[in-house]
């Protein structure tokens, strides 16, 4: 199972050429793995609340391919590859939005733009000192991390 957010591309998200700016990928990854969690009834604010903890991001791993332009349409995935007791690792990819996507797979056939692989650490949000994910995030990312590992059908 991977999570997709689709995100269109402005002129904020451009450099003089109209391409976008390169760091600009990272962001938006950040909003699909927000909304990836979002999704799964994991939302970062009330967890704070509760816990007392975030995740920040402790390392980044990206690989550009294509650039993204001026109003073009893009998916941007999120897949859990690996779960620690401290850390996640996500596989992210920013893909452009093919004119005609299958309604089963929105991401068949849709051109890498980048990928990446980001390692997000849960750390006390007072001392960012590390510590275990809580159990009730672990445990709903366990429940996916099976289907999430599977390789996609074109």
């Amino acid at each position: 199972m991977s999570f997709a957010l689709p995100i269109r591309v402005y002129w904020e998200d451009t450099d003089a050429g109209g391409i976008v700016f390169y760091a600009n990928y990272l962001k938006y990854m950040e909003r699909a793995r927000t909304e990836w969690l979002r999704s799964l009834g994991i939302a970062q604010r009330a967890l704070r609340e509760e816990t007392g903890g975030i995740f920040v991001v402790s390392e980044t791993r990206l690989k550009y391919h294509r650039p993204a332009r001026l109003d073009d349409e893009l998916l941007v995935t999120a897949e859990l590859r690996q779960i620690g007791s401290a850390s996640l690792i996500i596989d992210q990819r920013v893909l452009a939005r093919p004119a005609r996507a299958p309604a089963a797979d929105p991401t068949a056939d849709a051109p890498v733009l980048c990928e990446a692989s980001i390692r997000i650490g849960w750390v006390h949000a007072d001392t960012l000192r590390p510590a275990r994910i809580p159990a009730q995030v672990s445990g709903t990312l366990a429940r996916y991390a099976g289907s999430m590992s599977q390789p996609q059908k074109p």
